[in-house]
């Protein structure tokens, strides 16, 4: 429109020039007059100051010329010309402007129900823009596609094109009646519960149980949609579905029907496959949800089809391509057939990077490098599919810490593939002022500085370039800067993180904190310094070795404390040599919903105290459903232990409670406990209270988390249990909601629980609610 819009200004400007300029072309003479004409909105003064002929030069037709091109230069100002004329021998000279269509107003008409600076947040354009019928029209239709969304299904937007000539805008609005969502029927399902069909609906009475929904006719078809698509996962192929809606006399009630027509089911008579030369039946058959004699349905036919294809694409078949074929027989059967085409097989060629301004390459290169994902080798489509949602894709998006990344195959020389790895850069650096509370450690303010995407190389030049963020940027490397003062729990903390220590998928990692905590009968307080070292190998194991050096001090010890705690009184000394070993096949760091991660490690600790540390954890998660949107209802089990070797300080022993250990149970709540004294002297029938920790302890934890409304809510349903050394075992049921925040780096969720204990000791610590951010699970 735009350049079509141009062709026609120059057209004019020619013409006007062939016309205008040769009428007087012979003009000359002094310029006696200086005149503008055909500007509205614009001053003849305005227009002036362009100008750098004046009254009284002899006129010159090249000078004229000029002026014209500044006078278009202003704003609002289309394309100008002059025109010349001779009274008694001297010139008149006047400036024509053509000003553009400006939008100079803008004007809502009766929009009762809804703001006018909501509404001009809909529209391309703003006032001194320029606007045509063709904008103004889309407006028109921009507004009442919001309405709609709105459930003011009726509403109908109009602009004036009489006053859009004068570069008013005015949109006409009739907002008619907003239909509420009062009922929402399903009829004609026999073999599918009504209840599981209106899990798959958006169309619902209520939004978030509370709130009003109204009309959507979107909505309800994109519905219908997914009912038929719940009926073809049953193996229903015939299906027909269709929506039928009705509205009250006043239009502000609707009812919704949706009327079913289930057919058949259809199972699988046989199945087959064409084309595979690379791949033999069997190997291709590896994991297939289909299966000869059972049911058929197109969403195990799709998942099929994309296992076949994750084998070829998997080994360098990039344009590899899967048809299923169906062929219906008597008796409600069907043949399926897996036509592939293999095509060529390619390896990986140039690797070209974009986007990533401040991101240095070679950050990217070393998370491709790490997953063999390099030159010469075959190129891996499967994990870098070109979608944004690959393995590889995600990966390098959350080391990275980008809103996207993209690789794409591109044509190489013969026999590769280039490798387009297109960046989204994201925001990497943040400065976080606020607080929060959380049932294991109470209310906690914060001032944080965390940079993503650090460089300690980089030293900035000047003052100005560190306080942009310009410095100390670019590498990869994570620098967190926390004061956290709180209510029971201070920290203060310095820690640095380099991925690829010496350019190798090697973890570097550390730590410098002041740590306070007021526990149960006494004050703790940790300094400690630490340094770790990871490294990752191509089968997902790790490997790992750090150290520890940790000034305690036990301080503020209340007068009836155990003797156990008096006997740790003051400040202790200890040096720490941790030796791990570990496996890591999630799918995702934060929300993983397949695979497994386990670490076991060995700590040995020297100084005021010496003693041995034996820890273990194992974690799985299975994917048990998935729904039409693709959420998830993920199981997860945790299962950790760890023992004490030689004779360790209460500071140093196992507890268990709250968040990440046994919901149910208040923070440190299942512990053994110590006998009351006076001033760590014995007492005559004292009893056990406060806990003084154990040598060891065992978690076994099972939870499902089940997606409600949309993809950042779910429900939890949970079993913690767990054991130390005393109080025999423990166990509690409880449910939760988690809320997926999105960050930077992906969604970290919060959690809040309600958990009961079923099997407790007499002297634990309960506790019915209890909340937290990030995976403690």
């Amino acid at each position: 429109m735009k350049k079509s819009r141009k062709i026609v200004v120059l057209l004019t400007i020619f013409l006007c020039s062939g016309v205008l300029f040769s009428a007087d072309a012979d003009s000359s003479g002094v310029i006696s007059v200086l005149k503008v004409a055909g500007n509205a909105s614009l001053s003849s003064n305005r227009v002036l100051t362009k100008v750098r002929t004046r009254v009284g030069d002899t006129f010159e037709q090249g000078r004229a010329n000029e002026d014209c091109k500044r006078i278009a230069e202003l704003k609002g100002v289309e394309y100008c010309y002059y025109n010349t004329k001779v009274i008694e021998g001297e010139i008149e000279l006047t400036y024509v402007v053509v000003e553009q269509n400006i939008a100079r107003g803008l004007t809502f008409v009766g929009n009762d129900n809804i703001k006018e600076k909501t509404l001009k947040r809909k529209l391309d354009f703003k006032v001194g823009d320029y606007v045509d019928s063709v904008i103004a029209e889309k407006g028109s239709d921009d507004l009442a596609e919001y309405y709609h969304k709105k459930g003011y299904s009726f509403a109908e937007v109009t602009f004036d094109k009489d006053s859009l000539s004068a570069g008013k805008v005015i949109y006409k609005i009739n907002e008619g009646s907003r239909a509420r969502i009062v009922s929402v029927k399903i009829s004609g399902n026999e073999s599918i519960k009504t209840s599981r069909l209106k899990r798959s609906l958006k169309t619902k009475t209520k939004k978030f149980l509370v709130l009003n929904k109204y009309y959507d006719e979107e909505e309800i078809a994109g519905d219908v949609t997914k009912l038929e698509k719940v009926y073809s996962k049953r193996g229903f192929l015939d299906t027909k579905i269709e929506s039928d809606i009705s509205f009250n006399e006043t239009k502000t009630k609707v009812y919704v029907a949706f009327n079913i027509a289930e057919g058949e089911i259809y199972n699988v008579e046989g199945i087959k496959f064409s084309g595979n030369k690379y791949f033999d039946e069997e190997t291709l058959r590896e994991g297939f949800r289909l299966e000869e004699g059972q049911m058929y349905s197109e969403y195990k036919s799709r998942f099929d089809v994309r296992s076949i294809l994750a084998h070829y694409k998997a080994i360098g078949f990039v344009d590899a391509s899967v048809e299923e074929k169906r062929v219906f027989l008597p008796g409600n059967r069907v043949d399926v057939e897996f036509e592939i085409t293999e095509r060529q097989r390619y390896k990986i060629g140039l690797v070209n990077i974009s986007g990533n301004e401040d991101t240095q390459d070679k950050v990217v290169r070393q998370i491709l490098d790490e997953y063999d994902f390099v030159p010469g080798n075959w190129y891996d489509a499967y994990k870098a599919p070109g979608s944004g949602k690959g393995f590889l894709e995600k990966r390098i998006q959350q080391m990275a810490v980008a809103e996207s990344v993209v690789i794409t195959p591109v044509d190489g020389e013969q026999g590769y593939k280039n490798a387009k790895v297109d960046i989204t850069e994201g925001q990497t650096g943040s400065i976080l002022l606020g607080a929060g509370v959380s049932s294991n450690s109470g209310a906690i303010g914060q001032l944080v500085y965390q940079q993503r995407n650090f460089d300690s190389s980089d030293k900035p030049e000047n003052w100005g370039e560190f306080l942009t963020g310009k410095a100390y940027k670019g590498a990869g490397q994570n620098l967190w800067i926390a004061l956290e003062p709180g209510t029971e729990v201070s920290q203060y903390s310095v820690s640095f993180t380099e991925p690829y220590f010496l350019d190798k998928p090697i973890s570097l990692n550390m730590v410098g904190s002041s740590w306070e905590r007021e526990q149960e009968s006494y004050d703790e307080g940790r300094i400690k310094g630490y340094l770790g070292f990871e490294k990752r190998y191509k089968n997902n194991w790790r490997r790992s070795i750090s150290f520890r050096l940790e000034q305690v001090d036990i301080s503020g010890i209340e007068m009836d404390a155990p003797k156990e705690v008096f006997d740790d009184k003051g400040k202790s000394f200890l040096g720490g040599v941790r030796f791990g070993f570990g496996k890591d096949t999630t799918d995702d760091n934060w929300n993983p919903s397949k695979g497994y991660m386990f670490n076991l490690s060995y700590e040995q600790v020297g100084g005021d105290y010496t003693f041995g540390v034996v820890r273990g954890v194992y974690r799985r998660y299975k994917t048990i459903f998935e729904d039409l949107d693709e959420r998830k209802t993920i199981w997860a089990f945790k299962l950790e232990a760890g023992s004490i070797v030689g004779n360790a300080p209460v500071f140093e022993k196992f507890y268990a409670g709250g968040q990440g250990s046994i919901r149910g149970f208040d923070y440190r709540g299942v512990s053994p406990r110590g006998l009351r004294t006076a001033n760590g002297a014995p007492l005559a029938g004292a009893k056990r209270d406060d806990p003084i920790g154990s040598d060891w302890m065992i978690l076994a934890n099972t939870e499902v988390t089940i997606p409600i409304f949309n993809e950042n809510f779910a429900l939890m349903l949970f079993v913690d249990s767990g054991m130390v050394e005393t109080g025999g075992y423990r166990a509690a049921v409880g449910m939760g909601l988690q809320i997926m925040l999105p960050q930077w780096f992906g969604p970290v969720p919060m959690r809040f629980s309600i958990a009961t204990p079923v099997m407790k000791d007499s002297s634990d610590d309960t506790q019915l609610f209890s909340f937290s951010v990030g995976r403690l699970f």
